[in-house]
Parts: C-alpha cells; sequence; structure tokens
C-alpha cells in the first residue's frame, strides 16, 4: 500500500514523459487520476492509523536490499508514522486539487501534456522524500524534487527568464545539498547506519561537537530547499514558471521539504543548543526579510513569493524551538499548505482573466468581475494574516506565543512579522479589488471555469476551517506527539494578554496599508522617486548583488587567472618543451644528410679528436 503511494504518480510520469503525442489527449486526465488515487490510499492509510492504538500506529515496508557494500548497507524501504501520514495527505490533497486546476489553466498549452507528466513525477518526488525509511533514501527523493522543480519552473524555457530562473533554483538547492550529503556522512561514520531509528537511538552516545555540526549541515540543506536566508534567492525568481507550479512548488511540497528534514531529525537538535539556535536565528531573519520584500513588490506572483519566504521562516523559526515547537510549525505548515496555495491560484486566476498580466497596478476593482475568486481569496487572506478564527490564527499565534515563552527578541521578530504581513497582503488586496479600474481598454477581465474556480473553493473552505478542524477535531498536538515530542511553552506571555496584541499590531498594518492603497488612487507606473527602504524591497533585499559580489565576481576572476595560467604558464611550458625537441631535432637531422664525405669527414674528426686526448694525457 505504501510503495502505491509513490508508485501511482510515478507510473504516471513515466506514461506521459515516454508515451509521446499518443497520450496527448487524455495525458492530463492521466496524471489527476494517478494524484487523486495517490491521495484516496493515502485518506485510507490514515484512517486504519487513526483506528489503532498510539504505539502501533507505525507501518514500515522493506522491499529489496538498495546498496550493500561492507558495513555499507542500505534498505529500499518506506516508512509511515505520524509526522509522514500528514505530510503525504497534504501533497496528495492539495497537489490533486493543482492538477485539477492545471486543466483550465494549461488548455491551451501546446505542451500540457508534458507539463502534466512533471507534475506527477513532482509529486512522486516529494512523496519518496517524506516516506524514505532512512537519510540515503530520503537524499533520493531530496534530488528527485530538485529535479522535477528545475523542469517545471523552466517549463517555459522558450523565455531566457524562465530557463535563467530554473538553473538558478537548481545551482542555490546544489549548495543546501552539500549540507545534507555532509550530515549523512557524518551520521554514518558516527552512527554505522543511516535509519532514522539507528540515527536517534546514537544521537545521546555521539560527541556534542560531532551532533552540533550534523545538525549545523542539515540547517544548510533546509535553507536551500526552504528558500531560508542566505540561500533564499531562487524563489522569486521561480515564479517564471506556470502558476500551478508556483502553487505546488510554494505551498503542499518543495519549500516544506526543510521543514520536514528538521522536524525529522529531531534527536539530533535535541541534543545541540548551538544547532537549535542557529535554526532560530535563520528563521527569525527570514520571516522578516521575505515579509520587507512583500511590501514593494507590484508582480502578485512575487509578492506571493515573498510571503512564502516570510510563513516558511515561522516554521523554521518555531522547529528551532524544540519540543516546544515541533508541533507548531508542523501545523502552520498544513494550514499553510491551505491558504498558500488557494492564494496562488487565486493570483492564476486573477492572471486568467487579464490576459497573463501580472502587474497588480493594472488590477482594481476586480471583485465585481471576478466574484469567486474575491471571495476565495479573500478567505486565504484573513487566513494569511491571521484573522480568528480562519486557520492562520490558529497556527500562527501559536509559534508567536512559543516564541515569546523562549527570547522577547525572537517573540518580537515573530509579531513584527504578522504586522507586516497584514501589510502586504491588505496591499495586495486592495489593489488587485478595490479601488478604480486601471486595466487598458482591450482586457476584459472574466471570471475563470468551474475547472479552476472549485479546487479555489476546496482550499479557500480548508483556509476557513482547517486550522480548527485540525486543533480541535484533530488534536494535532497530540497526533505528533509520539514522533516529534511535546512541550507546553514555559514562563511565557499569557495567550489572554498575547492575543489581543497580537491582534492590534494585525489590525494596525492592515489599516495603513488601507490607508495607503485602499484610500488613494494608485498609480499606473510605479513611482520612481520612493525611499532607499522601498528600493530595497523592489530589488529583493539585493540579495542577488550580494551574491553576485561575494561569489559570482570572485568565482569570474578566478577563473579567468586560472584560464589565462593555463594558457600562459602551463600552456608555455608545455610548448616550450615541445619547440625545444622540435629545434633540437631539426638541427640534428642536418647531421643525417645521406652524403658520404660528410660521415667520413665526422669520423675522421672524432678519430683526431680522440688521438689529441690521448697524447695530452700522456704529456
Amino acid at each position: 500500500m505504501i510503495a502505491a503511494l509513490i508508485g501511482l504518480p510515478l507510473l504516471g510520469a513515466v506514461v506521459l514523459l515516454l508515451g509521446g503525442r499518443r497520450t496527448n489527449a487524455w495525458g492530463h486526465l492521466l496524471a489527476v487520476v494517478m494524484s487523486a488515487s495517490s491521495f484516496f490510499i493515502a485518506a485510507m492509510l490514515f484512517m486504519q492509523m487513526v483506528g489503532k492504538p498510539e504505539e502501533e500506529r507505525e507501518i514500515g515496508q522493506f522491499l529489496f536490499d538498495w546498496i550493500a557494500v561492507g558495513a555499507f548497507q542500505i534498505p529500499f524501504g518506506f516508512y509511515l508514522d505520524q509526522l509522514a501520514i500528514v505530510f503525504v495527505l497534504l501533497i496528495t490533497g492539495v497537489g490533486t486539487l493543482i492538477h485539477i486546476y492545471s486543466i483550465g489553466y494549461m488548455a491551451h498549452d501546446p505542451n500540457r501534456r508534458q507539463f502534466f507528466g512533471y507534475l506527477n513525477l513532482f509529486i512522486a518526488s516529494m512523496l519518496l522524500l517524506v516516506l524514505a525509511d532512512n537519510y540515503f533514501l530520503l537524499y533520493l527523493g531530496w534530488e528527485s524534487v530538485g529535479l522535477a522543480s528545475y523542469l517545471l519552473i523552466s517549463f517555459y524555457q522558450q523565455k531566457p527568464s524562465a530557463a535563467a530562473a530554473g538553473k538558478k533554483a537548481f545551482i542555490v538547492n546544489r549548495v543546501g545539498d552539500v549540507g545534507l550529503a555532509l550530515a549523512i556522512l557524518l551520521m554514518f561514520v558516527t552512527f554505522g547506519t543511516l535509519s532514522f531509528e539507528g540515527v536517534a537511538a546514537g544521537a545521546g552516545l555521539a560527541a556534542p561537537t560531532t551532533v552540533t555540526w550534523i545538525g549545523l549541515a542539515l540547517l544548510l540543506a533546509a535553507c536551500g530547499k526552504s528558500a531560508q536566508f542566505p540561500l533564499q534567492s531562487w524563489l522569486l525568481d521561480a515564479m517564471e514558471g506556470p502558476t500551478p507550479v508556483s502553487a505546488l512548488i510554494h505551498a503542499a511540497t518543495m519549500v516544506t521539504a526543510g521543514v520536514y528534514l528538521i522536524v525529522r531529525a529531531h534527536a539530533i537538535f535535541d541534543l545541540s543548543e548551538t544547532a537549535r539556535t542557529a535554526v532560530v536565528i535563520v528563521g527569525a531573519i527570514t520571516l522578516l526579510l521575505g515579509a520587507f520584500i512583500g511590501t514593494a513588490k507590484d508582480d502578485i506572483k512575487k509578492g506571493l513569493a515573498g510571503s512564502t519566504m516570510s510563513q516558511i521562516g515561522y516554521m523554521i523559526l518555531a522547529a528551532g524551538l524544540g519540543p516546544v515547537g515541533y508541533v507548531f510549525a508542523i501545523f502552520h505548515l498544513l494550514t499553510h499548505g491551505m491558504f498558500k496555495a488557494g492564494l496562488f491560484l487565486g493570483a492564476g486566476s486573477v492572471m486568467h482573466g487579464m490576459h497573463d498580466d501580472v502587474n497588480m497596478r493594472h488590477y482594481g476593482a476586480l471583485r465585481t468581475m471576478m466574484k469567486v475568486t474575491y471571495a476565495t481569496f479573500a478567505l486565504g487572506f484573513l487566513a494569511i494574516i491571521g484573522v480568528p478564527p480562519f486557520a492562520g490564527f490558529w497556527s500562527k499565534d501559536e509559534i508567536i506565543h512559543a516564541a515569546f515563552g523562549q527570547n522577547l527578541f525572537i517573540g518580537l521578530a515573530t509579531l513584527l512579522g504578522a504586522g507586516v504581513t497584514a501589510f502586504y497582503m491588505t496591499r495586495m488586496m486592495a489593489m488587485t479589488f478595490f479601488g478604480e479600474a486601471r486595466w487598458e481598454q482591450d482586457v476584459k477581465p472574466h471570471e475563470s471555469p468551474a475547472v479552476m474556480t472549485i479546487p479555489m473553493i476546496v482550499l479557500a473552505l480548508g483556509s476557513a476551517f482547517g486550522g480548527m478542524a485540525m486543533l480541535f477535531i484533530g488534536d494535532i498536538e497530540h497526533w505528533l506527539e509520539p514522533v516529534t515530542g511535546f512541550a507546553y511553552p514555559q514562563n511565557s506571555v499569557s495567550k489572554a494578554v498575547l492575543i489581543p496584541i497580537t491582534l492590534a499590531v494585525i489590525l494596525g498594518g492592515a489599516g495603513y496599508a488601507w490607508l495607503c492603497y485602499g484610500r488613494r488612487p494608485i498609480p499606473v507606473d510605479a513611482p520612481t522617486n520612493v525611499s532607499l527602504l522601498t528600493k530595497a524591497a523592489r530589488a529583493d533585499a539585493y540579495g542577488d548583488a550580494i551574491n553576485e559580489s561575494l561569489f559570482m565576481r570572485p568565482g569570474q576572476y578566478l577563473t579567468r587567472s586560472l584560464t589565462w595560467f593555463d594558457a600562459k604558464a602551463i600552456d608555455g611550458f608545455v610548448g616550450g618543451i615541445a619547440a625545444a625537441v622540435g629545434g633540437l631535432s631539426a638541427r640534428s637531422r642536418r647531421l643525417q644528410n645521406g652524403y658520404v664525405r660528410s660521415y667520413a669527414l665526422t669520423m675522421f674528426g672524432g678519430a683526431t679528436l680522440i688521438a689529441l686526448i690521448l697524447l695530452l694525457v700522456r704529456l
């Protein structure tokens, strides 16, 4: 059963990518069926787990011995527990809705069959990542996700910007992948095994320094895959892919992999305060950096991309809090998967009705033209800013509460992030759905077809009620506790005090955005006379410029220097030897001219020389 979860979408990908044009007519339907079938199997497995006692909910499935070289024994097997099943349900559930939405969104694309093949491959890769029973097999899924993301981000490869975005995502993720590879090597050398259970059991016996280095290497891997500081630069460029790709990568799959990795390896982080502190710092920086970038973006997809950075930052920060935050990191990951997927699909619906225009300055007043899109987007908006009783309120406020229990400054960072989130999301709502119409005369905004709006409605319902359902019905805290552990925050600010403060900050951020963008005319062209902070936010906080100065330019100079050294020194030395040998050979050939008289003269000269030497010796 577990193998079928991965096997079905993988089979769909193989059929669509190798079947050729013969699958064009029905390929998209096959992809939807394969993804939906995995979701139904996941739902059945979940119901089976719910019906079992807590200690019997873990399910393993061994397939075969994958690698057997001396002590390096790696099985190919799967492991399903309470942590894995919630990821599987999110990946297959939200993934299937995105598949259905894509039927309408990609209806006129000549490469639609190929696109759906990549979607199936992405789902299979992500499922392999979260279902692996050891870190080496997890690495295989990790790299497969990187490949699938490259194919999807650069899907419109005829556009130079899309091709560059795909390469950028691939290369930046390779930097993070070095961290995972190093962590795996350290684990095997230290523990003699790469199974989750073996590493967890041996972590307490390892040297503290070794455990810390493993944790920091895992954090580097998480930074790459989840677009956390300082490896966040690829995420905004990834918006070059089709909008369903943005929803899939940014909501339910790729960017959540880093959070999963840290929580799955909690036995390592529980033993290293240094590693946990580093995780918290990275999360805090990223949640504020992503929110800051989102405040000045006019591209609706890039605004949501900055939001994703920020929200994943909340999750990473929560995971760094240890047993106090593991559960809340996953809780917010699940609610975020619903409302962020809904927001991205809503953005795609707006683009569909606006002839693929992504500039919010060309929108305005769309609430009357696209009522379903407006209503579903509004529910996602209320969920992400944390208005009760919507999903984000229950999960994000738990992180804020836990952060204040850990450290005042970390708590203030999460609170500030909530206010900035309310600002940029209200700005997005005002520029898109309110105010005066700013679109050109030949543009006729219209609602998307049902195949696109139905998935948006389902996700909007999840944004509205998903948080309450998971907290009060699903009891997410106690469901994950056997796997991650759980501890209530100690010495924290009372929720009765903190919740009103948080809501006041949210209302302040939203109110200020409304005054700036809801009550004033919005110019069609972005103002150029802006503050330095606005310029920095528009330039993605100069992330690309910093990377170019620190890494690209020095790399170019090093490459040019090595090229010069190779051409002048290495090639010059080799060429000099060849020239010397050639010159000596040319001169030696003159002695072999074929004339007998020359040879006789040479022999006579040699004999004379020998005779003179003997004469001198006797004297």
